[in-house]
């Protein structure tokens, strides 16, 4: 079975389980403390590696997680691990928030800029993609800068990309004369 199969549908799971037992938010919430402790190259190596003794991985899920998870998160790490599928948490946690924004329709939007945009700027293209119906009922925008974009912005929302930078302005010139009969002597 795929990788994305496997953590699909154990992120399912959790997603059922923190569901009802009405713990979505804390779910959330320790998911999103799990993966970004993931980040770490020594958690996530240790995690993937054959090598370790489950029960060795567990002690460490539950000296870095024990007081700060709850018990469902506690417990749904003990179960994946007991099944010898701790390979794949990284994963499953991923696709654990990308259920929760699903559930909680949030959708992500990816705004790459030449310079970084205010707050005020920020505002007005969330309320914009709000009314566009582009987006779902909420919006969680992931700014990036780019300086070699020149000016402009590049929007991505799930699989459409609008991209209305300088760079990219350019590019379509540059393609468009280079396919005409006029003289590149200068």
């Amino acid at each position: 079975m795929s990788v994305s199969r496997i953590s699909s549908r154990y992120a399912k799971s959790l997603m059922d389980l923190a569901l009802e037992r009405q713990e979505l938010e804390a779910v959330h919430n320790d998911m999103q403390g799990f993966l970004e402790a993931t980040k770490n190259r020594d958690l996530y190596l240790l995690l993937k590696s054959p090598i370790v003794n489950p029960d060795k991985k567990m002690s460490i899920l539950t000296a870095l997680f024990g007081g700060k998870a709850g018990k469902t998160t506690m417990a749904f790490f003990d179960i994946i691990i007991r099944k010898g599928r701790e390979m794949y948490l990284p994963e499953i946690a991923a696709d654990f928030m990308a259920q929760y924004k699903q559930h909680m329709r949030i959708s992500t939007v990816h705004i790459i800029t030449a310079a970084p945009l205010s707050e005020n700027a920020l505002e007005e293209i969330k309320e914009r993609l709000l009314k566009s119906q582009i987006t779902m009922d909420k919006v969680d925008i992931i700014q990036k800068v780019d300086p070699s974009l020149i000016g402009g912005f590049i929007i991505e929302v799930g699989d459409k990309r609008y991209d209305a930078s300088v760079s990219h302005k350019l590019e379509q010139f540059r393609k468009e004369f280079s396919g005409s009969q006029y003289v590149k002597s200068f």
